[in-house]
């Protein structure tokens, strides 16, 4: 397969993510599309967090912590609900999705997708720390989506 990609329908890299996905409005996450998984890939994990709340937060805020999701998958919906793949817990504590909400201002969301070597024997409470240091030596390739959201 060619290089791995994430994109959305809902925004370009580096654009807006549209209100809706916001954790005060809908909070369901936008659609994902994957491409370009690489041959030998066992599994894919996401991370969606905001590097910008280290000012309000004191910490990079995670907000969607999933793994062990099939390297066939080529859409995630919006709104998903995992079957096979596991949501972890995010800085909102809670499990599962948990949308834009920046405090101060403009803020840019990074959405980090893994493909990995491996399929992750991880409890549902792991957060994205434990998520990292988890896919350490097994990542086969990545892919980054960003999108901003307004205050």
């Amino acid at each position: 397969m060619g290089e791995l990609t994430l994109t959305s329908q809902a925004f370009d890299d580096g654009e807006r993510i549209p209100e809706e996905y916001g954790y005060a409005k809908t909070n369901v996450n936008p659609p994902l599309e994957i491409d370009g998984v690489p041959d030998g890939a066992e599994s894919l994990a996401l991370i969606v967090d905001d590097p910008d709340a280290r000012k309000p937060a004191g910490t990079v805020w995670d907000h969607w912590v999933v793994w062990n999701i099939p390297p066939e998958t080529g859409t995630i919906p919006d709104g998903w609900t995992p079957d096979e793949a596991i949501e972890g817990h995010n800085d909102f504590g809670e499990r599962g999705y948990g949308g834009p909400n920046p405090p101060d201002r403009e803020h840019t969301y990074r959405f980090r997708l893994f493909a990995l070597d491996t399929t992750l024997d991880l409890g549902p409470t792991t957060d994205a720390d434990a998520l990292e240091s988890a896919i350490d030596g097994r990542v086969l390739e990545r892919a980054d989506l960003a999108g901003t959201y307004p205050a």
